[in-house]
């Protein structure tokens, strides 16, 4: 706080003589604009109307000093005036003392806790909150208003709720009751409201009508219901009932509720508009410039207030330049209450209700509406789950429902992050995730995007297990993790259980471009000295570093179809459609022979007669694993000698996943082997069956 003023003492001082005309200039515009809008948001929210004005100057002069925007203009609006009523109504009588003192009571504890929330430094929270809450409160509150204000242009004697469903049941009986003169003036005003905007949007509309209907009243005569003369004099200064300890748990959720979408709209606008002039906001110390604005106006008759965009940007395109702007605005509403308070006795509630009603319906914004109801997903339900809210529950509990709504959106997003393989692009410089393109068969590469945290860990594990189940002949994995910024103790722990996954089934995870804090964090969780530091690859040279030295060079060559990588190009390959075509006396390889499953291969190996059991592939593969009293025979060896095989006995031949003992039985039953079959799915449904396993 005392840095605050600090610099606020600091930025008078300095103050430089160019900058005093045009925040002047400003300062006038904007307070033409406050003084109208005062008094109809004080209106809305049943407060008398003074107290709006109250308001305006207060929060003016807190938000300058405190504030860090230069040109977010603070004080009531709309929504923070409907919140009052809606928190208040249930509560107190509208029109009392009572409710006055407990306007300022709300306004004092929304105050403190943005302040506590800018001292704590926890200005990112409003991070968390969706603009798509913010556009369908918007929006449902404005519906709101425009049906509450029907009271004021029809001059019903309906109480204020807050509540859609409530006025709209107290109004109908009284319907047949309608003021028509006062439901005359109030259109004219709107249909001069509607040509003033169309003529020239820089005169002060809502000043014009006030005016013009004001004038209408006094030499007319007419018989409407009017504002009544407000109090000349400086805010009086009151202390709001902070001890009554019921009032205050009362009003705790609706402070809150009035906390959290007064910061995200204040943070909002002027972040809109420091993009424009490139200031480099502070959102601690708006924070407190917000919270100091409300605790002053709950001290001196006002009630709570927030940032206001049309003020706001009327303050920027007016050339505006420092905070004092918005000081100067406010000792000019100050100067209009002393000087013509009594002129407000002919100032009509019809033409306010006019006001609010236009100005609600321009607040909708229809276009960012549509912009989220296509862009679909987590957006769309925030959007329509906060307005359905708005237009149904206390709105504190509607504004609520929207952030949890947000925060169970992004926690979902968060929770399950993309895991997707990814394959080289044309030219084999970059990796893309393309669904379409064959992967190798003995390397899996995936890509994690987003952090290796508690929330996440478990749909992570479960995206790289389930891209195991649905390769098993991927032994290897390689995992991308740039996009993986942060790794808490679960997430290690699941790494460690995918890592071991993979080991079982004899194969071995690597890892590249993994970032400092998340390599710092498995060097202190202890992964790195598991995982093995050989095992974090250079992503240049991952690639050729696991082709020469980890992945089966004759499965590559017998078996795969598919050049993926680069050093995959001038591999000679040795596959079946290209043995039939290098020995045409081979049989097509799609000839069908007889298969026998593991488990049947298990029961023969312990039955009579034994089968004799030949290997294929290549020695290596052979000594990583193979089914017990196996014979190795590769492929080309048997192919040139097919009388190794013996005639008097089953033969099942065996290889990786089933090709090359499809190529060589078919040979075989050529040649007229009596009884050649295969061990069907090969190696790699043995030990899916647990085979392996058993017998070692």
């Amino acid at each position: 706080m005392r840095t605050a003023v600090a610099r606020g003492s600091a930025q008078l001082r300095g103050y430089a003589g160019a900058a005093l005309r045009p925040d002047l200039l400003a300062g006038l515009t904007v307070a033409m604009i406050a003084l109208p809008q005062a008094i109809s948001y004080a209106l809305l929210a049943d407060m008398p109307p003074q107290s709006g004005l109250y308001a305006v100057v207060v929060a003016s002069l807190a938000a300058a000093v405190f504030g860090s925007s230069n040109h977010l203009q603070t004080g009531p609006s709309n929504t923070a005036s409907l919140l009052t009523l809606a928190a208040l109504a249930p509560l107190v009588v509208p029109g009392t003392e009572q409710y006055a003192l407990a306007a300022g009571l709300l306004a004092i504890m929304g105050g403190t806790l943005r302040v506590v929330l800018g001292l704590a430094k926890l200005g990112l929270l409003v991070r968390f909150v969706s603009s798509a809450v913010i556009v369908g409160f918007t929006a449902g509150a404005n519906v709101l208003i425009m049906v509450d204000q029907l009271r004021n242009l029809l001059r019903l004697n309906v109480r204020p709720t807050g509540a859609m469903v409530q006025t709209v049941q107290l109004m109908i009986p009284g319907l047949r009751e309608a003021h028509l003169p006062s439901l005359a003036l109030g259109l004219a005003v709107l249909l001069g409201l509607l040509l003033l905007r169309r003529w020239n949007r820089r005169v002060p509309g809502p000043l014009v009508v006030i005016l013009l209907s004001g004038l209408a009243v006094a030499l007319l005569r007419l018989d409407v219901k009017t504002v009544g003369p407000l109090p000349s004099g400086f805010p009086p200064f009151r202390i709001p009932p902070v001890t009554d300890l019921e009032l205050v748990g009362n009003l705790s959720t609706a402070a809150l509720s009035m906390a959290a979408i007064g910061l995200v709209e204040a943070m909002s606008i002027a972040r809109v508009i420091a993009t424009k002039t490139g200031q480099r906001l502070d959102s601690n110390r708006e924070f407190i410039g917000q919270g100091a604005a409300n605790i002053a106006v709950g001290l001196f008759s006002g009630y709570p207030v927030t940032g206001s965009f049309g003020r706001s940007a009327a303050n920027f395109q007016s050339g505006g330049r420092t905070r004092l702007a918005g000081a100067f605005s406010g000792l000019i509403v100050l100067f209009a209450t002393l000087a013509l308070a009594p002129l407000a006795a002919y100032i009509p509630m019809a033409a306010l209700a006019s006001i609010l009603i236009l100005n609600a319906y321009s607040l909708i914004d229809r276009r960012e509406i549509a912009r989220i109801w296509r862009g679909g997903g987590g957006d769309r339900v925030t959007m329509i789950v906060t307005l359905v809210a708005t237009l149904t529950l206390p709105l504190h509990f509607a504004v609520l429902a929207g952030i949890l709504v947000s925060l169970a959106n992004y926690l979902l997003q968060t929770s399950t992050p993309r895991v997707r393989a990814v394959t080289p692009g044309e030219g084999f410089r970059h990796f893309l995730h393309q669904p379409d393109k064959v992967a190798c068969p003995q390397l899996g590469i995936l890509e994690i995007m987003g952090d290796l945290y508690f929330g996440a860990v478990e749909h992570i594990e479960d995206q790289v297990l389930r891209n195991q189940a649905a390769n098993p002949g991927q032994r290897f994995l390689l995992l991308r993790m740039q996009s993986v910024d942060n790794c808490d103790i679960s997430g290690i722990y699941a790494l460690e259980s995918i890592v071991r996954a993979y080991r079982q089934m004899h194969g071995d995870v690597f890892m590249m471009r993994v970032q400092p804090a998340v390599m710092a964090e498995m060097k202190a969780s202890g992964f790195l000295a598991f995982f093995g530091e050989d095992h974090v690859l250079n992503e240049d040279g991952a690639i050729g570093h696991l082709f020469y030295r980890v992945l089966d060079p004759a499965i590559c060559i017998y078996e795969c179809p598919v050049r993926v990588f680069k050093e995959c190009q001038n591999l000679p390959k040795q596959l079946p459609d290209v043995w039939h075509e290098t020995h045409p006396h081979l049989p097509h390889p799609g000839v069908s022979v007889p298969a026998v499953a593991p488990r049947e291969l298990w029961r023969m190996m312990h039955g009579e007669p034994r089968p004799y059991i030949i290997d294929v592939r290549e020695p290596r593969e052979f000594a990583q694993g193979h089914v017990p009293g196996s014979e190795l025979l590769p492929l080309p060896a048997l192919l040139e000698d097919l009388g190794q095989a013996p005639r008097d006995r089953p033969v099942v031949l065996v290889c990786r996943s089933g090709r090359r003992s499809a190529l060589a039985a078919a040979e075989l039953l050529e040649a007229g082997h009596p009884n050649a079959a295969i061990l069907e799915g090969g190696m790699l449904a043995w030990e899916g069956a647990n085979l392996l396993e058993a017998v070692t």
